[in-house]
């Protein structure tokens, strides 16, 4: 049985959590060891509305997405919500929502809303002490004492690295039970986060982003407790469509494409429960 995210805090294990955004990626990520999935909000934004990660996509898209995450796997799972969509009572609807869906932890950032994805230009920060109250509102509005808080910000790359630091102090001293700075741009900086940090820290590892990627190991020699990967499955499907669909559309054929065997992938989406079902009562 997967530990939970608390269990696995405090047993002092590292947590890899692979960013899932369809049914297909939650299925695939959930058949393997991860020990928790990561809920994007960039990869719902794009593969369910077909838009860009920019304060588009509203809270109800968000929560559809995720109760059906949540039903289809046996793992904890991290749910981005942005910046709560809103203000105070937007964040104690959206807690209280993502807690009842049966999310594990909830992450609130502190940039302006509508947000934008936290690697790509123009990002506006709150006050901290606005992000700070917000960080209160989420700790008092949650039921669950395993229904863990994540406060991100996003403040590094706008306003650098020491102010960055500054607000992440006062977001764990808010209450908040796991710490994430948005795109520190080099293993000094991380290095940097991890000291001023006493709670559990969070590296986002996003290739083609402004952090440097590591393994898992070597994050966690640098203070972290988790690494989500938020874009490795889509920017993954994205390249495999490209080169299959340009095959087809410059040859006429697929011949020589890597693909997942059939059977496989319908043993993945569940085939084998509906045939046994078949052969107990349809066969019979």
């Amino acid at each position: 049985m997967t530990k939970t995210l608390v269990e696995q805090l405090e047993s002092g294990d590292f947590i890899t959590a692979p960013g899932v955004f369809d049914m297909i990626s939650t299925l695939i990520a959930t058949r393997m060891n991860f020990p928790a999935l990561y809920v994007t909000g960039y990869g719902i934004s794009a593969s369910y509305m077909g838009l860009p990660d920019a304060g588009l996509m509203t809270f109800t898209d968000m929560e559809t997405q995720i109760r059906k995450i949540v039903a289809a796997t046996d793992k904890p799972v991290i749910a981005d919500a942005d910046t709560g969509y809103g203000g105070l009572l937007n964040v104690r609807h959206t807690v209280k929502a993502y807690e009842n869906l049966g999310v594990s932890a909830i992450q609130i950032e502190d940039q302006e809303y509508p947000k934008k994805c936290g690697h790509t230009p123009g990002r506006r920060v709150i006050p901290t002490s606005d992000m700070v109250t917000k960080i209160k509102v989420a700790v008092d509005t949650r039921t669950k004492d395993d229904f863990l808080i994540i406060a991100r910000t996003d403040s590094r790359t706008g306003l650098g690295i020491e102010e960055a630091i500054s607000r992440a102090v006062a977001f764990e001293e808010a209450g908040a039970d796991i710490i994430f700075v948005e795109a520190p741009e080099t293993e000094s900086e991380m290095k940097m986060v991890n000291a001023a940090i006493k709670k559990p820290t969070l590296a986002n590892m996003v290739s083609g982003g402004k952090t440097p990627i590591f393994s898992s190991s070597a994050l966690q020699d640098m203070g972290y407790s988790v690494a989500i990967h938020p874009a490795l499955g889509f920017l993954a499907m994205g390249e495999a469509l490209k080169t299959a669909y340009t095959k087809l559309d410059t040859t006429g054929n697929v011949t020589g494409v890597a693909l997942e065997d059939f059977g496989e992938f319908s043993r993945i989406m569940g085939f084998e429960d509906v045939w046994d079902f078949e052969k107990k009562w349809a066969d019979g």
